[in-house]
């Protein structure tokens, strides 16, 4: 196996700029840049990876922490900080957190024990253990999917000041107003949601939206309507159950998230309930076989890949500049407007146009950022 040794004798050089040509850590001249990079090829040299990273403490590895990767929203997700990675010139290491607190922050350690550069976490609905963890070790990261509120660094309460750690997620609370909106527009009065896990920012964000559509068209909020599908199939199953069991059950009916519409499907299904005839159904996340649904469902399509490709490059400019201040950067989502919610197939398939005033439309706006978590 050829050694730096080797290379630098083929390439006429000392070994020492072998290995500032590899390492980046000093401007070679081209020519000679070139020469090193010239015999390395032709003798099929593989650089140290482990020796290079005591030397330069960077290995050009990144960290992903995410839940659920078989969920397709959190594998397009995967695909983007992958993507994104490998540009950069970065390996990747996954560890599943499974939403649990005490998993969570175990994982996360054992990706920094593995000398990451940084590590992009989707947090769990209870992430104090692991926010602890990061400040302590100072570990580089980015918050993924789910936000925090804006803390002090020392773990205090609510400030008014920055969120803790870079963030990126998509914008949860008008997507949903538009979903629900649209709904009342077509004549709806109760609307059921099964909304997502309790604590996470996605559920709180989305539930807000939710209110929000029904403030805005003079309903009231009856907590009835509004049960907890725990972000999972069977919970989804279950919530969508008690929701029809109501002695007034919702006439339409929004899951927030696409495990839970899958659930949801399976209730309805057992149920005997047609949608939309029997009641209209929309969901928070566009999936790739929504479209292939009889009736097609009306959906919000999150911008996945882009959410994951964007973690990383706010990592990477963390990495750079690791006392800039944190910031919260927001991406659009898009109504995907389908028939599940009542709208009548034009003759060319494509839906009828949503209602005018629903906040309905398939063109995002441009991305958001901000200095604190929202």
């Amino acid at each position: 196996m050829p050694t730096m040794a080797d290379v630098a004798r083929s390439a006429g050089v000392s070994v020492a700029t072998v290995s500032h040509v590899l390492n980046g850590t000093r401007p070679v001249l081209p020519h000679t840049r070139q020469a090193v990079l010239d015999a390395v090829d032709a003798l099929g040299y593989t650089p140290n990876t482990l020796a290079r990273s005591l030397v330069t403490s960077h290995t050009r590895s990144i960290g992903l922490a995410v839940s659920a990767i078989s969920n397709p929203y959190f594998t397009e997700i995967l695909q983007g900080v992958e993507a994104a990675a490998r540009e950069a010139g970065y390996s990747l290491l996954i560890a599943d957190p499974h939403d649990d607190p005490a998993h969570e922050r175990q994982a996360v350690q054992l990706l920094h024990e593995r000398r990451v550069d940084g590590v992009i976490v989707a947090p769990s609905a209870h992430p104090s253990d692991l926010v602890a963890y990061l400040g302590r070790h100072a570990v580089p990261a980015v918050f993924l999917d789910r936000v925090l509120p804006a803390r002090d660094h020392a773990g205090g309460g609510p400030t008014l000041g920055r969120a803790p750690f870079d963030q990126v997620c998509a914008e949860n609370t008008g997507p949903m107003a538009d979903l629900v909106g649209h709904l009342v527009a077509l004549g709806h009065r109760r609307i059921g949601l099964v909304a997502g896990l309790p604590g996470l920012s996605t559920t709180q964000e989305r539930t807000a939206g939710y209110r929000q559509a029904l403030t805005a068209a003079g309903l009231a909020y009856d907590e009835d309507l509004v049960v907890s599908g725990h972000s999972e199939s069977a919970g989804a199953e279950r919530a969508t159950a008690a929701l029809l069991s109501l002695p007034a059950p919702p006439t339409a009916l929004v899951t927030a998230n696409n495990a839970m519409t899958i659930g949801a499907l399976r209730t309805l299904r057992e149920r005997s309930l047609a949608v939309p005839d029997g009641i209209a159904l929309c969901c928070f996340d566009d999936f790739a076989w929504a479209d292939l649904f009889s009736p097609r469902l009306t959906a919000i399509a999150q911008p996945s890949r882009e959410l994951g490709a964007r973690a990383v490059r706010v990592l990477l400019e963390r990495l750079a500049a690791p006392d800039r201040p944190t910031r919260t950067v927001r991406l659009p989502c898009a109504f995907v407007h389908r028939t599940s919610c009542g709208c009548p197939e034009r003759r060319d398939g494509a839906p009828g146009r949503p209602p005018a005033g629903t906040g309905g439309t398939t063109e995002p706006s441009a991305p958001l950022e901000r200095g604190t978590a929202s």
